[in-house]
């Protein structure tokens, strides 16, 4: 396999453009909900803490986000950075779900991302909360897949 296919751009030393590139490009991914394809920015030994759940390894990736996404329905994700230096970016998110029985919610979280010189995420720390919304008071509308260009982001939809 050829090194170039190991490297996600951009890559560290980040900037304020960069880094809220690659914060676009994750939540591009993570909307697609497909798990596969979100566990290759990730080394293949990449560690996680995503609330309560310790876990390291492309394969384990990719079992998380095939349970998250079997529970959470109707994904819709938004991030925006929050800070950067160097190899590190760390990043405030909402997303809005629901449950099998029609509950809505929104979940508030923050993450603190590492990566390797490659730009490929090394190490990802997530707290998150959720909080109960009516259907009404959704934000994200969007079809299913990337947030529309047009779309706000947090700060503009005040979360």
């Amino acid at each position: 396999m050829s090194k170039t296919l190991n490297v996600r751009p951009p890559v560290p030393p980040y900037t304020q453009e960069t880094a809220s590139q690659k914060v676009r490009m994750a939540e591009d991914a993570w909307n697609t909900r497909d798990p596969e394809r979100v566990a290759l920015a990730y080394t293949p030994d990449s560690i996680w803490r995503n609330r309560a759940e310790f876990f390291s390894g492309r394969k384990a990736i990719v079992q998380f986000l095939q349970r998250k996404w079997e529970k959470e329905l109707d994904y819709r994700l938004i991030k925006e950075p929050w800070a950067f230096d160097k190899a590190r970016i760390a990043v405030r998110f909402a997303y809005e779900w629901r449950d099998r029985l029609g509950n809505w919610f929104r979940s508030y979280g923050n993450e603190n991302w590492e990566f390797d010189p490659n730009g490929l995420m090394r190490r990802r720390i997530a707290s998150i909360n959720d909080f109960s919304i009516e259907e009404r008071d959704r934000k994200y509308h969007w079809p299913p897949g990337p947030r529309p260009e047009n779309h706000d982001g947090l700060s503009k939809l005040g979360l």
